[in-house]
């Protein structure tokens, strides 16, 4: 046998590194040659640079309670100035650490995740916010080298027009979480039954760790899942500088409550449904995607007391 000594180590950290380097620059090449064939072909991108959100029909107490929403998707639009910063940075702490530094690809991800794969390790995508962006308005889901080549594609066209800003706003507030929910405005009160303000880093790490699977590892699904996504988010934010060692360990152990999903903060059904189709009388259809409030005369107390 021979002795693994530091310096046939280091040969080998040096061998890895140049590996990277070399994937980099190979997919840096095919994402340009593709961009330079597809790139004629793609969609317009009014649908991200003219956004308009479905927003559900929303039904309120008189010191504004939520009794009910209807439509097909739970949305709460935020402003990125409105959602907060340890939010926003334990999202990209898992999806996209280089999101600001990247022009919609990040070819050292890409590189990263190809070496991984190749060499047995924890299988790894390499899609940018941007690239989920791209998928999630103009794309399928369907795994194929021509709708990756047509992402990468997308992602550039996008940057190109939007700024980081109004992309982490669009992608916060457009994202499926699972529940109906749409956006993290939307998820925080579906999970927790609390504004996104008020919610703690633990509560944080749940939210971020949902947009990989949704729909079979959210918290009112499955508890287990969400929660071993939330540890491995909480090891990124503290792995990137979001929070400290001791945050994390407090994070780590604190105890979550999920809101059930029979919880409603007020029964008034009946009321809730005169107003519904009192809107959608006037509205039609849209009254479920235009962001109608309708606020009622009921007060909260007043009407938990009946």
């Amino acid at each position: 046998t021979t002795a693994y000594t530091p310096r046939s180590r280091g040969f080998v950290i040096t061998s890895l590194l140049l590996v990277l380097v070399v994937l980099a620059v190979l997919a840096a090449l095919v994402v340009a040659v593709s961009v330079a064939v597809i790139y004629p072909q793609l969609p317009p991108l009014d649908a991200v640079t003219d956004y308009r959100p479905k927003q559900p029909l929303q039904v309120l107490t008189r010191d504004g309670v939520e009794i009910a929403q209807f439509g097909s998707e739970r949305r709460i639009y935020m402003p990125l100035a409105q959602i907060p910063k340890r939010m926003q940075d334990a999202l990209l702490a898992v999806e996209d650490t280089r999101f600001r530094k990247h022009s919609g690809i990040d070819y050292r991800g890409v590189a990263r995740a190809v070496l991984s794969n190749l060499t047995g390790g924890r299988r790894q995508g390499a899609s940018t916010i941007t690239q989920q962006v791209a998928r999630n308005f103009f794309l399928s889901s369907r795994r194929t080298v021509e709708r990756k080549l047509k992402e990468a594609a997308l992602a550039l066209k996008i940057e190109q027009q939007l700024s980081k800003d109004q992309l982490l706003e669009l992608y916060m507030n457009q994202i499926y979480l699972g529940q109906r929910a749409y956006g993290f405005g939307a998820a925080a009160k579906t999970y927790f039954g609390k504004p996104l303000d008020q919610l703690s880093t633990a509560e944080f790490a749940v939210l971020a760790g949902l947009p990989q699977n949704p729909s079979g590892a959210n918290p009112i699904t499955n508890l287990a899942k969400a929660t071993r996504r939330q540890q491995h988010v909480l090891g990124r934010m503290r792995d990137t500088g979001v929070i400290t060692e001791d945050e994390y360990n407090n994070a780590k152990t604190e105890k979550l409550l999920i809101r059930s999903q029979s919880q409603v903060e007020v029964h008034a059904e009946y009321v809730a449904e005169m107003a519904r189709k009192a809107v959608v009388e006037r509205l039609g259809e849209q009254a479920y995607t235009q962001g109608v409030k309708v606020v009622t005369s009921l007060i909260a107390s007043e009407q938990q007391a009946a």
